[in-house]
């Protein structure tokens, strides 16, 4: 079974047919339901700017979109995440259940109500201090934690490392968040200015007038939010959206 996902994995040239590959796997070993979070913006009070976190569901949109627009910041597998690396068990809400805040207490009801009440939750190991990714994965309904803990117990070194190559490769693909995809032309005015080339250097090289050229350039300013044209080649380097091989 592994090395099949991990021929299939890495034979993935996108992340939607990455993450349909891995929510049909995890489902086989009990967790049908996932949540990915993933961001390069983090700070010490926040995970960026909302549109800028990259997040991937299988949840019914009655349940995700209220926890991802409004509740995640205050569910407390997000903040173990935040100060951890490895995976534990949802069971770690019980144990401490002296420590969560009222805020905390309330994600919980809701997540209750919603049927989202056993799991793992697995914060990846980052390289760098601004980067954060977690996911976590529910059990099917009618589990309770005693049984994810018991899958856990037979397959949870597995399911841990098929998560962390799922990560891996998930953040070597491009991906688009919230906010608006680049276009091609975008992508490839920003792609000569990371080579060095001026405004009139691309117009040659892609046949294009320099007013038409700074139009491109322009909007994928706008596309990333961001100020200047050195920040919008940092960011979509970021995204991986130049730069990359044409499927």
């Amino acid at each position: 079974m592994l090395l099949d996902y991990l021929e299939k994995l890495n034979e993935s040239n996108s992340i939607q047919e990455l993450w349909d590959l891995h929510t049909r796997t995890m489902a086989e070993f009990g967790f049908d339901r996932l949540l990915y979070g993933f961001t390069q913006f983090r700070t010490a009070h926040s995970f960026g700017d909302r549109e800028d976190v990259l997040v991937l569901t299988n949840h019914d949109p009655k349940y995700s979109d209220p926890f991802v627009n409004d509740l995640y910041f205050h569910a407390p597998m997000v903040r173990w995440a935040t100060e951890n690396v490895g995976a534990c068990s949802w069971g770690w809400m019980r144990d401490n259940a002296e420590m969560l805040t009222d805020s905390e207490r309330k994600v919980i009801e809701f997540n209750r109500k919603m049927g989202v009440t056993a799991g793992y939750t697995i914060s990846f190991r980052e390289v760098s201090v601004r980067s954060k990714g977690a996911i976590a994965l529910t059990a099917k309904a009618g589990r309770d934690q005693a049984d994810a803990d018991a899958i856990w117990a037979k397959h949870g070194r597995m399911i841990v490392q098929m998560n962390n190559v799922a990560h891996l490769k998930i953040t070597n693909l491009p991906f688009s968040t919230a906010r608006k995809e680049l276009t091609r032309r975008q992508r490839e005015a920003l792609e000569w200015v990371g080579e060095g080339k001026t405004t009139q250097d691309i117009a040659v090289i892609m046949g294009l007038t320099p007013a038409t050229v700074e139009k491109h350039l322009r909007l994928a300013r706008e596309a990333l939010d961001v100020e200047t044209t050195a920040q919008a080649v940092l960011k979509a380097s970021f995204q991986n959206q130049i730069f990359v091989l044409e499927t």
